[in-house]
């Protein structure tokens, strides 16, 4: 292939370019033309292509997105928000902490394992360019049916994934979920979060300033696994046969990303850099032109310097490469020796490829000839933006209008099987067969994690100060009404963090939607974003950032509107957080809040084959409430126990309580099928001493929040009204499903 310049392309404005293949609509290209005055080289067009693509410049989701910055409430916790590698909030004492959630969603389905794997590399990545130590991960999950072939295929190699990466770079695995439902066939979702800690002086931003600066790529080699790859396979929509773009998915190795993390620890350290970024979907293009948009000036890159796998690569596939374990920094001259050092002694490879320059240009060549030169924000921050034709689609009006018909729950037997069926269930089941194959434990500061409602850790071993994380989606009520779906989702993750005694701080969130060029789908997806950022102001919290993830559509068929919804919250000393169960017999069990026929979007009604009626709505102030009373009997050391209820209501929070220790409890209901069965929000279960049920009553009092009496803990049974389910008969139904689904 000859080498296409700019000053080729100049002279040859007829040639045809395949930028139709490459993803770009013919006025994305007229546009693009525009821009240089000229037809782009194949170079150019390469890195428009892949910055131009859906999962790289947000075109469909701009418009709405911007809704998290027009509504954002005011946060004094806030440090850096929305536009960089991940937000960052104070949690005291001097520490600052970044989190941020992203999705490996396409990758995962054409290759698991090591879709799975990177999608774990480029999270841990972000956090560690805002200057962080990566301390923990999370992986929220979405499947095809338990029991069909394909999820079978992709179920334990993305678990594998996950686990093979994360366990080697040492990081904790503390929490997550995993969902089944038909419309995730062929599209699964995989979505990672990572936490990171450092001190406020630590921040690191993605800028390329000061003319006559460094650009230094770090790191593993460039090769041509990846060509194109999360950046044009989540940016387009899965034919019934899978995919017909098909790039390579990105090969990952933790152990050289280990050392990476490590070796960057020590370069920040040492405030030997100006800007970082690391190298994810649409690499060095990604890389260059965001340092360039994001500093004071232009840049000039080397791209033969880049050091190669395979020598054979051309200048388009070096830059479209998404090969793993990579980052860019901007490093001032005369601290260049001492960075080199530092590589060399993690044995890490390390080439200045450019400098930054006082122009306004990118400008890359390959053997001193120039083969890009572009004005970098065109690039990276100002591609097309579209305002997509949204309706109301017509199911919604159908499925809301509908009555739910479900069992009648009209004897101590019918108890009984509704609630083995729901421990049994598996969105219900236990995890264990997942969770046993990551390390939740390594580095010594997990407090709690799966099945806990949230994980936790300890970021200061002398005081003790730690924060917890939760994420949280049901897609059931996003597909009833995606309004209130998300505004429940936030506050179901809000309340899981406070159940433990944390204080809510901050949302990151990963939107999963099907393809935007489907006018349902984005009503779908602005009603969410609208309700996200209603419901983030409503509760004081911002938004830090996120993803957005479209195309998840094999088809016709959409997954349903997933909106995973993660908040982070502080916890002053980790050694005083209210556990998820009680170990001991003789404790009071009260539900506080109150519970309504609410079975639309229910486990119990999707078990039953059900999908309509109108979701509850969320009454944040209530659950603000809720939040200040869990965290005022936290303080007062009132709580011998706190659990959330969400899915499979009262009758899987009771399961996951009494089997956590084996400890049983004695439970008296009215109207049992719905006190048992219904997912009304905003309500907890607490255990108490015997002898404190009085202030209990006054806090709930003080906070306006229903109290109820359900009944004592103990025993070797869960017993509900006149039912007794021996705790090895449910321990049996809750652990068996995995192994026999998938071990």
């Amino acid at each position: 292939m000859s080498l296409d310049t700019v000053a080729i392309a100049q002279s040859t404005p007829e040639n045809k370019q395949p930028f139709a293949e490459l993803g770009l609509k013919p006025d994305e290209y007229a546009r693009i033309k525009e821009i240089l005055g000229r037809r782009p080289t194949s170079s150019e067009l390469a890195m428009y292509s892949v910055m131009w693509s859906e999962h790289c410049s947000y075109k469909s989701s701009k418009v709405h997105l911007k809704q998290f910055g027009d509504k954002a409430p005011i946060s004094d916790a806030l440090l850096v928000g929305i536009g960089e590698n991940a937000g960052v909030v104070d949690v005291g004492q001097g520490y600052a902490v970044t989190f941020k959630i992203e999705s490996h969603n396409h990758p995962s389905f054409v290759e698991p394992y090591q879709g799975a794997a990177t999608g774990i590399g480029g999270i841990v990545r972000d956090i560690l360019t805002m200057g962080a130590r990566p301390i923990a991960v999370m992986d929220p999950l979405r499947f095809g049916p338990a029991n069909a072939p394909d999820t079978r295929r992709v179920l334990p190699g993305i678990v594998a994934g996950i686990g093979g990466y994360g366990n080697c770079l040492g990081l904790p695995n503390i929490g997550g979920e995993i969902v089944f439902d038909e419309t995730y066939a062929g599209n699964p979702l995989v979505n990672a979060l990572c936490v990171g800690v450092m001190k406020h002086s630590d921040i690191k931003l993605a800028k390329a300033a000061g003319a006559g600066n460094l650009v230094v790529l770090f790191g593993a080699k460039t090769g041509g696994d990846g060509i194109g790859g999360v950046s044009v396979l989540a940016s387009e929509t899965f034919g019934a046969g899978g995919s017909t773009k098909r790039p390579s998915v990105q090969v990952g190795d933790p152990f050289v990303e280990k050392i990476l993390i490590e070796c960057s620890l020590e370069i920040f350290a040492e405030d030997l850099v100006v800007g970082i970024q690391d190298l994810g979907g649409a690499g060095l293009s990604c890389a260059t032109s965001e340092l360039a948009s994001g500093g004071s000036g232009g840049m000039k890159v080397a791209l033969d310097k880049v050091p190669l796998r395979d020598p054979s690569l051309s200048p388009e596939e070096i830059l479209m490469s998404e090969s793993q374990e990579r980052m860019c920094a901007i490093v001032e001259p005369q601290k260049l020796q001492r960075f080199l050092e530092i590589c060399k002694k993690w044995d890490v490879t390390v080439t200045a490829i450019g400098e930054v320059t006082d122009g306004e240009r990118l400008e890359i060549t390959w053997n001193g000839e120039v083969i890009v030169d572009v004005p970098p924000r065109t690039v990276a921050h100002e591609g097309p933006v579209y305002n997509r034709p949204l309706a109301q689609p017509a199911y919604i009006d159908e499925v809301n209008k509908q009555k739910i018909t479900l069992p009648i729950l009209n004897s101590a037997s019918d108890i009984k099987a509704a609630v083995l069926k729901l421990a049994g269930a598996p969105n219900l089941a236990d995890k264990s067969w997942v969770t046993s194959q990551y390390d939740k434990y390594v580095q010594g500061n997990t407090i709690q994690s799966q099945p806990d409602d949230s994980g936790m850790v300890r970021i200061d071993e002398s005081t003790h100060l730690g924060v917890a994380i939760s994420t949280d989606a049901n897609a059931n009520w996003s597909y009833l009404n995606p309004y209130q779906g998300a505004k429940l989702a936030l506050a179901e993750a809000a309340r899981n963090i406070a159940t433990a005694g944390a204080r809510p701080l901050a949302v990151t969130n990963c939107l999963n939607f099907g393809s935007p060029e489907d006018p349902g789908v984005m009503w779908q997806f602005a009603e969410t974003v609208r309700g996200l950022a209603d419901g983030c102001l409503e509760m004081g919290l911002p938004v830090t950032g996120g993803n957005v993830s479209f195309y998840n559509q094999t088809g016709p068929v959409a997954i349903l509107p997933t909106p995973v919804i993660g908040v982070l919250g502080v916890i002053q000393d980790v050694r005083t957080r209210t556990p998820m169960s009680f170990n001991v017999a003789g404790l009071d069990l009260y539900l506080l809040g109150d519970t309504y026929e609410d079975f639309a979007g229910s486990e119990w009604a999707f078990l039953n084959g059900e999908r309509v009626g109108q979701t509850p709505t969320a009454d944040l102030a209530r659950e603000i409430r809720l939040i200040e009373l869990l965290l005022e009997g936290h303080a007062d050391g009132l709580f011998k126990a706190a659990h959330d209820l969400s899915q499979g209501g009262l009758s899987a929070g009771l399961t996951e309580m009494v089997l956590r220790y084996f400890v049983g409890a004695t439970i008296t209901l009215g109207n049992v099928g719905i006190e048992l069965l219904s997912e009304s929000p905003g309500r907890v279960v607490v255990a108490v001493n015997a002898g404190t049920s009085q202030a209990l009553s006054q806090l709930a009092t003080k906070y306006s929040i229903t109290l109820s009496k359900l009944g004592t803990t103990g025993g070797d049974s869960l017993i509900i009204n006149d039912c007794i389910i021996p705790l090895s008969e449910l321990r049996t139904a809750h652990t068996s499903t995995f192994p026999t689904l998938f071990g």
